[in-house]
């Protein structure tokens, strides 16, 4: 591997706006690149309005300061904020499926 080969990072931005849809940007970083830089050379905040600095961001399913360092292949997601609390919605479920037992 030649020292060019070095000089860039391949990593990935992804954003979900909504369940079921998800935009993944492909970009080609210079080596010492952050998950800030990554963040505005994707473009998706802007695109969604979104503030780099007041939404959850992480590498690889762990959440990161904007400063963090990113590596050859790293994948930085963008995260939306919770419409519900995930037990809440559990609990809504739960009840749902047992009227429409109960009401079978």
């Amino acid at each position: 591997m030649d020292r060019a080969d070095t000089a860039v990072l391949n990593v990935e931005v992804v954003y979900c706006p909504a369940p079921g849809r998800c935009e993944r940007v492909a970009l080609k970083l210079p080596d010492g690149a952050t998950v800030g830089d990554a963040v505005a050379a994707s473009g998706l905040c802007e695109r969604h309005g979104l503030a780099a600095d007041a939404i959850e961001i992480g590498v690889w399913c762990r959440k990161q300061p904007l400063q963090t360092r990113l590596r050859e292949r790293d994948r930085v997601e963008l995260y939306r904020p919770l419409q519900i609390d995930p037990k809440e919605a559990r609990r809504q479920r739960y009840k749902r499926a047992r009227q429409a037992a109960s009401g079978s």
